[in-house]
């Protein structure tokens, strides 16, 4: 998929806390990688400073945090707070995993984009992103 921007998307695709699976992380980083987007895969077992940090070091325009274990509602608004005091106000923090409806939409109100439950068509997936970054950092 092509974006209005004279460069590619820059994607950093994360793992927080003691989550251990990253089948859907690593199906997420082929997808986007395949639209065209440049993509940093962290790995296993990083720590919401570890993601921003990366996030700062590689200059991205998104942050794709994938979460299966449970810690949505402390890892999301960490990862946030990390943000904001690092000024990226202008970095797209969305992700996926287990996430009940009613905690999406709080995470929303704190400033996390949409977020993407297991079974979402990874087109979409890039579709969001692409417009999300195209809107936000037009430079």
């Amino acid at each position: 998929m092509n974006n209005s921007l004279s460069r590619p998307l820059r994607v950093l695709v994360a793992k927080v806390g003691l989550d251990g699976h990253d089948r859907g992380a690593k199906i997420i980083a082929t997808s986007l990688r395949d639209a065209g987007m440049e993509v940093i895969y962290t790995g296993l077992r990083q720590t919401p400073e570890m993601v921003v940090n990366t996030a700062l070091q590689e200059d991205v325009d998104a942050i794709g945090v994938s979460i299966l274990s449970g810690a949505h509602m402390t890892v999301f608004p960490k990862i946030i707070r990390i943000m904001k005091e690092k000024g990226l106000n202008d970095v797209l923090l969305t992700g996926g995993g287990i996430i009940p409806d009613a905690d999406m939409k709080f995470l929303n109100e704190i400033g996390v984009g949409k977020l993407f439950a297991p079974g979402t068509h990874t087109h979409d997936i890039v579709t969001y992103i692409t417009a999300w970054v195209e809107e936000n950092r037009n430079f």
